[in-house]
């Protein structure tokens, strides 16, 4: 592996990941180029963008080396190609984010984009992805707006947008008889946890029709004390509360919430809260019902079929490289690589193999379908540039023995059964019932 020194910061850190080779870079054409976009600073890094980066340089590795990966991802590199990386800290905000795509684009040329944890990032950076003709893919971000809200030529998400994890809870809720008279939300104020709220409430208004709102939090993104809003809940006392509270925001609402005891007068479910985890051990309470945006980190270890090795792998040589196992954000990276490698070597075998251009992945990835450790993605909305996926919501279960957090009493949901059909936004399609969905 050849490293070049990086530019903390949020500016360029240029990483070129090539294992095996010795001397110089090898020639363009000979070499994939891939700008990462996540969070290295600030408090999203630790739970989301740092262990998304681990996945991604590890995969990478694993990919460049060949014969690592179970098929079809055990040929070399992509089509043969080495893959490079630069690596851009994604902190700092939408704007500075749309410049350091500009400088991936047009200083750095890389081949494709990768990235956006935030979802006020995936809303700004598209626009100008289409304008510079440049293909992206977001391995992150939740907001159903980016796609619902806009069409894009070059831009694709490769995970299931946010409307799949409040359905699911909600479905959870129901099959397993929770009796939720009343419940509230605390959830960050911007579009992540405005359209989380407003997904949660739509799918409980369908399931959940007699059920009172008590209240509605929004503290701000980063906000990190939570006294007040722990008291209005208190207050209110609501049979459950609802957060899709992330990163360093989700930490301190945890342990504030349950030195006073919250968890003990309300049911807490997180939507997508398995990333904190591994730093809060047994400091996260027993019972809460979790989710991973997705068949990820504890449900997917948990989960046995026909994608169990390809789990494994990724699971086995996460643990042994990082000491700890993988989240949700890993996870994603790796479905969006494998997702991008698939395209790229589609696209190769239609040209002649030859590096493909960012029309010719463009039109590869559309509709495009591949296994990763999560599932099974397909590119089935927004004319095949939104991704589905299945979901696993499950219960928190401290053990002691083993001294590990696990996931207990998990259930299992179709991707058709908890993602909106083709054509059809995500709040219609919760304020019509849910209209196409399959569930077995």
């Amino acid at each position: 592996m050849k490293m070049m020194k990086p530019r903390i910061g949020g500016a360029l850190a240029a990483m070129t990941l090539a294992a095996g080779m010795a001397g110089p870079v090898a020639a363009a054409d000979d070499t994939f180029k891939i700008g990462v976009i996540t969070f290295l600073s600030g408090q999203a890094a630790e739970s989301f963008g740092v262990p998304a980066w681990n996945g991604g340089k590890l995969l990478v590795d694993m990919l460049n080396e060949g014969g690592r990966l179970p098929a079809p991802y055990d040929q070399q590199g992509f089509g043969g190609m080495n893959i490079e990386v630069v690596v851009v800290d994604e902190a700092g905000g939408a704007t500075k984010q749309v410049q350091e795509f500009r400088n991936l684009v047009q200083r750095e040329e890389v081949d494709a984009v990768v990235g956006y944890v935030s979802s006020g990032d995936c809303l700004a950076v598209p626009p100008v992805a289409d304008e510079l003709k440049a293909f992206t893919i977001l391995y992150d971000c939740g907001t159903p707006r980016v796609f619902e809200d806009g069409s894009y030529d070059y831009v694709f998400r490769t995970a299931a947008h946010a409307t799949m994890d409040n359905v699911s809870l909600a479905r959870y809720l129901k099959s397993r008889n929770f009796d939720v008279p009343s419940f509230a939300g605390l959830n960050q104020d911007y579009a992540w946890g405005q359209d989380s709220w407003a997904d949660f409430t739509g799918a409980m208004t369908q399931l959940y029709p007699d059920a009172e709102v008590k209240t509605a939090l929004f503290p701000k993104f980063g906000a990190g004390q939570y006294g007040t809003e722990i008291s209005a809940l208190l207050r209110e006392n609501p049979a459950l509360v609802h957060s899709s509270n992330w990163g360093g925001d989700l930490q301190g609402f945890l342990i504030q919430a349950t030195a006073r005891g919250l968890h003990e007068r309300a049911q807490l479910a997180l939507a997508a809260g398995d990333h904190v985890i591994p730093q809060l051990q047994d400091k996260m309470p027993d019972g809460i019902f979790l989710g991973a945006r997705g068949v990820n980190g504890l449900a997917a270890q948990a989960r046995g079929g026909e994608l169990k090795e390809l789990t494994d792998t990724m699971w086995e040589a996460y643990e042994a490289e990082y000491g700890t196992f993988p989240v949700q954000a890993p996870f994603r990276m790796w479905q969006a690589l494998f997702g991008l490698k698939t395209a790229v070597e589609k696209a190769m075998a239609e040209n002649g193999g030859t590096k493909p251009t960012s029309e010719e992945l463009a039109a590869a990835m559309k509709g495009l379908s591949w296994d990763a450790p999560s599932g099974h993605i397909e590119m089935a909305l927004a004319d095949g540039h939104q991704a589905i996926q299945p979901n696993a919501i499950g219960t928190t279960k401290w053990n002691a023995d083993a001294g590990k957090m696990e996931l207990v009493d998990v259930e299992y949901y179709d991707a058709r059964c908890v993602n909106p059909p083709e054509g059809i936004k995500s709040q219609d399609w919760l304020a019509q019932g849910f209209p196409g969905a399959q569930c077995d």
